[in-house]
């Protein structure tokens, strides 16, 4: 009698821990089925290219961000990159990395968002412990303007070095790609047409540079907003037009009210869902 009553406080006891519990995110395969960091990580270590999407300012994705570098440094070498490195900083970002100007010159030299010091600073300084290569793969925000506002044509008058930091033109692009549709759809026709060219400029430059500074045998982890790769388009589409024997996995980052079942909605968009408190307090 005095085992069963043990047995029920200490059921009792777990029961009010797990009803106590309140985890900051919940991470699901794209069918929407639980499965832990580790099995993730096990996973895309056995890719050539991660596509990390994000919320920039959500401070759970940028957390697991350099969590999932560190625990992927210790499988596999790394190439790093990400969306918030225009590429025509790259010399500037090397620098930093190679310890010639510090964090301070960076700042004052190079296009950091406003959120560098906090949510990017992080995955920068440890690419540059690890000696990793660390690229700018995205299109200088000048040019993405020019296309928003004239297509691509615009780009026809720049230089030749002004090119050297954008992807080859003229770049593939599909109008009905439904990411692409759906931007028009949500901007209620405000920014015409010209707006999913200016978004398709952007991931077919990080494409371009991702495929550069890949290294064959490596894992490449790229940082982008999740837009650039949910439902497996954006920069996901363009290197797999260059390249369709590489293996991508792709991660996305969504916000839910209640994190026990991944809302139909969120089904689908990458091969593993970061889901996330909706109070979640952001960086800013």
């Amino acid at each position: 009698m005095r085992k069963y009553y043990l047995f029920i406080l200490t059921l009792c006891f777990t029961v009010s821990v797990i009803a106590q519990d309140k985890p900051a995110y919940i991470l699901y395969n794209s069918k929407g089925k639980k499965v832990s960091f580790g099995k993730m990580i096990n996973k895309i270590t056995e890719k050539d290219i991660i596509l990390f999407g994000e919320f920039h300012n959500n401070a759970i994705a940028h957390w697991l961000q350099l969590e999932l570098v560190k625990d992927c440094k210790e499988k596999r070498a790394l190439v790093m990159g990400a969306e918030m490195f225009e590429q025509d900083n790259q010399e500037v970002l090397n620098q930093y990395l190679r310890g010639e100007i510090n964090a301070k010159a960076l700042d004052t030299m190079a296009r950091l968002w406003k959120n560098y010091s906090t949510d990017y600073a992080p995955l920068v300084n440890f690419a540059k412990e690890n000696k990793i290569v660390f690229a700018a793969d995205n299109i200088p925000r000048k040019y993405a303007s020019m296309v928003s506002k004239g297509g691509f044509e615009a780009l026809d008058t720049i230089s030749a070095k002004e090119k050297s930091w954008i992807a080859p033109l003229p770049i593939a692009y599909d109008a009905e790609l439904p990411g692409y549709k759906k931007m028009l759809t949500m901007m209620e026709g405000h920014g015409g047409v010209n707006l999913p060219k200016a978004q398709a400029i952007k991931d077919a430059t990080m494409a371009h540079f991702i495929l550069k500074y890949y290294q064959p045998g490596s894992l490449f982890i790229h940082f982008n907003g999740s837009y650039h790769s949910d439902h497996y388009e954006g920069i996901g589409w363009h290197l797999k037009k260059a390249n369709p024997a590489l293996k991508i996995a792709t991660i996305t980052t969504v916000s839910q009210k209640d994190l026990t079942k991944l809302l139909e909605e969120n089904k689908g968009k990458a091969d593993y869902i970061i889901c996330v408190d909706e109070d979640m307090t952001n960086t800013y």
